[in-house]
């Protein structure tokens, strides 16, 4: 037969003692979301390169000067893809470390500043440009200028819900980085 003993601890102590390793239900916690964010961070880099690189499909749902830019192979158009492109996968790898237990031995408040930032920065652009949008297909504004319907659709139900989408993961990452910081 053989005995267990459970040591009662005092509530005083409960509350003094912080474990030194993340509980895996806390890393679960965070990485589904942060996960979550790093994939649309890196399919949209790829789309990115793939458009900076020549290719074309989709391309005319991106509409105005995105696509001009991106049909402009130019010095300086494959420069700003390049560019666009190294800040998304940048974006994805920070993602990724909200969730990595490796990401806990880098400065904890700067990455967390970082994914804070570029979620407010991906809410804020995904969520209005798709407010915007829609108010424009539903007839409730009507723009200056011509508007190519086909590419603003893809806008409000794709390339900007996706930026919107990406943000509030990420917000939810780092929402759970910083409790688990606590």
């Amino acid at each position: 037969m053989h005995v267990i003993r459970i040591r009662a601890e005092s509530r005083a102590d409960v509350g003094s003692v912080r474990p030194s390793v993340p509980s895996p239900t806390a890393s679960a916690d965070i990485s589904g979301p942060a996960y979550v964010a790093a994939g649309l961070a890196f399919a949209s880099a790829a789309l990115s390169l793939y458009w900076t690189l020549g290719g074309t499909l989709l391309l005319d749902t991106v509409g105005g000067a995105i696509e001009d830019l991106a049909r402009d192979r130019s010095a300086a158009a494959i420069a700003v893809g390049i560019g666009v492109t190294t800040l998304k996968a940048a974006a994805g790898a920070l993602a990724v470390a909200l969730a990595r237990p490796a990401g806990a031995a880098r400065p904890a408040r700067l990455l967390l500043g970082a994914n804070a930032l570029a979620s407010v920065v991906l809410i804020l652009w995904g969520g209005i440009n798709v407010v915007v949008g829609g108010l424009v297909l539903g007839d409730l504004i009507v723009p200056a200028d011509d508007v190519d319907e086909h590419a603003l659709r893809w806008h409000v139900f794709v390339w900007d819900l996706w930026f919107l989408v990406w943000g509030l993961f990420l917000g939810l990452a780092a929402a759970r980085f910083r409790r688990r910081l606590r």
